[in-house]
């Protein structure tokens, strides 16, 4: 396996993140699994991680920060890594709530941060990908923004 994405979901928006993102790898060569699946040894053989999780208070999911900690301290060196989160647009939001998303900031980078510290090398800047609502659908042209992320850590 080259390529794993591990992804976090609550209402189904990062889950058709990840498969959209997937498209972009060779089937034989990708896996995709819910956080909840993950267990360390799955790194093991994994020359790309791509990690995403719904924004949560400006954090990842509880599930996928559970799942960052138990990663060994070197286990990701000479692996890339990537990060991707969905979250609302701040400029569509209530002044008081852009004053807080600036404030505590989104999931991705985060994630990011995490998986560089265990060894990872960041292939990409971390991702957004906006869902109208805490429950709404994404935004539209955010799959296919999705699939082009993808397309272009497939070729880095």
């Amino acid at each position: 396996m080259k390529t794993l994405i591990i992804f976090d979901s609550m209402y189904g928006n990062t889950e058709i993140i990840a498969r959209d993102i997937a498209k972009a790898f060779s089937p034989e060569d990708t896996r995709l699994l819910n956080v909840k699946e993950v267990k360390v040894a799955d790194l093991l053989e994994v020359k790309l991680l791509i990690v995403g999780s719904p924004t949560y208070g400006g954090r990842p999911k509880q599930e996928t920060q559970a799942f960052l900690d138990m990663i060994p301290g070197s286990a990701l060196s000479g692996k890339r890594v990537a990060a991707f989160d969905t979250r609302f647009l701040a400029k569509e939001q209530n002044f008081g709530l852009r004053i807080l998303m600036k404030t505590i900031g989104y999931a991705a980078p985060r994630i990011l941060k995490i998986l560089v510290s265990k060894g990872g090398d960041a292939a990409s800047s971390p991702e957004g990908f906006i869902v109208q609502g805490k429950k709404g659908a994404l935004k539209d042209g955010e799959r296919e923004r999705a699939a082009l992320w993808g397309k272009n850590l497939s070729l880095s």
